[in-house]
């Protein structure tokens, strides 16, 4: 499993799990660890150090894409949600993005 860090490696970390439909935007890495104590914060961290992750995420007003959702430790989260600052994230939370399957 490749993995990468972007943080300051002594405060709360999450771990971000990128579906493989992405992982090209994230430099082939399945996962990486980010600094974050919110979404807000988490999704900002994104687009800082994966700007092409986080635009295939959310779109150019920061709002998370149709085909897209995200889950907290397996708990879906309400896209209206996402950008909420005050949606707090704990030390050794798993935040994984989802794209929707689709076609004929």
């Amino acid at each position: 499993m490749a993995k990468r860090f972007f943080g300051n490696p002594f405060t709360m970390t999450i771990a971000v799990h990128i579906p493989e439909a992405l992982r090209d935007y994230s430099g082939v890495a399945d996962e990486i660890c980010l600094s974050a104590t919110t979404l807000s914060a988490a999704l900002d961290a994104l687009r800082e150090h994966y700007p092409d992750l986080y635009g295939s995420i959310c779109d150019e007003t920061g709002a998370i894409r149709r085909h897209i959702n995200l889950f907290v430790n397996s708990e879906l989260i309400a896209k209206q949600d996402c950008r909420c600052a005050n949606f707090k994230l704990n030390s050794g939370d798993v935040l994984t993005i989802w794209t929707a399957v689709s076609g004929g």
